[in-house]
């Protein structure tokens, strides 16, 4: 069996859809990820799959790149902020905000912690998806290592984390500004009406045809005004293809 066999397993067995990743870097993760547990074929590998729900799990974190941390690249998250002040909330109290592929939820909680310091009485909708729901299960638990917080300030520490036992847990009040639901990027339609959209580290991985998929779908879900934040690796060259201005280096907005 070769890769494109076992990416159109993949699609049946999981509902993922590997030819929409850069192919190169994709089979390698996989022949990767194959030789750290001993097999050395994909129909071997297929069949470990099959039967050992440990590796399955290895897998589909592996595949759907569960990295993140509270606001990553903290000197963009602050042109965030400024943007979230500057802008969205001097024409709304109101937000509705799109956190795509949100791991293990870092990303929607820091946006949440904004709000709450920026505009603690607005009535904001945060919706955070992702692929894979044991990650969305992490995310909605709301607790955190050391390293995962490295970023986030003091006073947002004691404001909005209880710590015990070297977990920090986020606090109920942030919690609650954040709703979790399972979504496919490629696969499934995307909401409308949104203020914001971040999506950060993850289209990355797509070949061109699905990142001009995506950006279109983005920039069709955003309201007439609305922000996208992408990844500090991701600037969108094409941007005006999908009729967006350059906001800030890695945030784009719609006109």
């Amino acid at each position: 069996m070769d890769m494109v066999q076992f990416e159109q397993w993949v699609l049946k067995e999981f509902n993922i859809n590997l030819s929409a990743y850069k192919s190169n870097q994709l089979h390698r993760r996989i022949n990767s990820l194959m030789s750290r547990v001993g097999v050395r074929t994909v129909d071997e590998y297929i069949v470990l799959l099959k039967k050992d729900p440990v590796q399955r799990q290895k897998f589909l974190d592996f595949i759907t790149i569960n990295v993140s941390e509270f606001f990553r690249n903290p000197e963009i998250f602050e042109e965030l902020k400024n943007k979230l002040k500057e802008e969205l909330l001097r024409n709304s109290s109101s937000l509705k905000i799109w956190s795509a592929a949100c791991s293990i939820g870092a990303e929607p909680y820091s946006i949440a912690m904004y709000l709450e310091d920026l505009s603690p009485n607005g009535r904001h909708k945060i919706i955070a998806t992702d692929l894979d729901s044991t990650i969305l299960e992490r995310a909605k638990k709301g607790e955190y290592v050391a390293s995962e917080i490295k970023n986030v300030k003091k006073d947002y520490i004691n404001k909005y984390f209880t710590i015990i036992d070297d977990k920090y847990s986020i606090s109920p009040k942030i919690k609650s500004m954040v709703t979790f639901k399972k979504h496919d990027l490629i696969l499934e339609s995307y909401e409308k009406d949104f203020d914001l959209i971040v999506c950060r580290n993850v289209v990355i991985y797509f070949n061109q045809d699905v990142k001009d998929v995506i950006y279109k779908k983005f920039s069709q879900s955003l309201k007439k005004g609305g922000l996208l934040f992408v990844g500090a690796t991701e600037s969108i060259y094409n941007y005006r293809d999908y009729g967006f201005e350059k906001a800030s280096t890695f945030i784009y907005r719609k006109l």
